[in-house]
């Protein structure tokens, strides 16, 4: 059975790393429920480039993934997509809570989150519902995400808390996040405020994920991480104190602080903190083996780190198979993968 003691917000704490070859299974799953989107995110590589062909995956694909991780305590329902076009995502989400101490979470960018489909999502027994909105104002969320749909979310969030309160359901845990760019971090206090009016009690600041190219916002120069002006940290440590004082909390990526995660890190090999690739699985709609969400929006092309294929391959064969191995090796080495340079353990979980 799952060691229900776990905490599932921090399950890779439980994990050793440190060889080629994991010595336990994955104790997490993140199974990219579908690529499609019906939004055109600025942050976001999909907007930018084909990475695999429109699909969502099937229910078979994703009871055999599941069923050969017997023992996996948290599963995560997205990835460069909108999980809630998913018809049969219900289904999914209680297929794994029928068994015993899986904690289930999924990303969504709430335009699907209507009334009629609310009391389905809860009474599935999901654990925790994250709201991507990145703006505190409908001008800002256009520009960053792509189309005019703010105040549809906004709605929609907090139709949804207000069900929860009218039926006395304490799950999912509701949250909105915001990616830390300096174009809207000025928005902060803003957004923690609309979080606390619309019945949300937590706020994650997202680190903003770039290759060395970069597209659309997803840049350098854009980024908060390693770079915050003292005006930047005034601003955070505000809507930190205004959090405080409205009963919302506010995280960012990881970290206890919302400052600490956007300091650099002493040790000069950050991306040798990750313990991904020795406790967590990313699949990819089409089954393509990736090392974590992050991959995707830090580095092109999957033919470059693809790990295996759940369609081809049974689960213990990809994870200590020789693509896994030499992965764990090389981010343990000076010249880590090139999606793992400038990464570590403090990104959004």
């Amino acid at each position: 059975m799952p060691d229900t003691n776990i905490d599932a917000r921090r399950y890779f704490e439980t994990v050793e790393s440190g060889e080629s070859i994991a010595s336990t299974p994955p104790v997490c799953l993140y199974l990219e429920v579908t690529n499609r989107c019906n939004l055109l995110c600025e942050t976001c590589p999909r907007t930018f480039e084909d990475l695999e062909p429109p699909m969502d995956l099937s229910m078979e694909m994703f009871t055999k993934i599941v069923d050969q991780v017997p023992n996996v305590k948290r599963v995560v329902l997205h990835g460069v997509g909108e999980p809630m076009l998913v018809k049969h995502l219900p289904d999914m989400i209680r297929y794994l809570k029928k068994r015993s101490g899986i904690h289930v979470l999924f990303n969504t960018n709430g335009t699907l989150l209507a009334p009629k489909k609310q009391r389905e999502i809860i009474d599935t027994g999901l654990d925790e519902l994250r709201v991507s909105l990145d703006a505190a104002e409908a001008a800002t969320f256009l520009k960053v995400r792509g189309k005019d749909m703010f105040d549809r979310i906004v709605r929609n969030v907090s139709s949804f808390t207000n069900l929860q309160r009218a039926i006395g359901a304490e799950k999912p845990l509701v949250s909105l996040w915001l990616t830390g760019l300096k174009e809207t971090v000025d928005q902060l206090p803003d957004f923690v405020r609309m979080a606390a009016r619309i019945g949300v009690k937590e706020v994650h600041l997202q680190r903003l994920v770039f290759d060395s190219a970069g597209f659309g916002m997803a840049r350098s120069e854009s980024s908060l991480f390693e770079q915050t002006r003292a005006d930047e940290e005034a601003i955070i440590a505000n809507a930190t104190a205004l959090g405080q004082s409205l009963g919302v909390m506010l995280d960012a990526s990881g970290a206890t602080e919302p400052g600490i995660s956007l300091k650099r890190q002493s040790d000069d090999k950050p991306w040798a903190m990750c313990r991904r690739p020795w406790s967590l699985m990313y699949f990819t709609a089409h089954g393509t083996a990736l090392p974590c969400c992050i991959a995707p929006f830090s580095e092109r092309g999957y033919e470059n780190y693809t790990l295996g294929n759940a369609s081809k391959q049974d689960l213990a064969e990809i994870w200590n198979g020789p693509a896994y191995r030499d992965f764990r090796s090389s981010l343990m080495s000076d010249t880590p993968p090139k999606p793992c340079q400038g990464c570590g353990l403090r990104w959004s979980l």
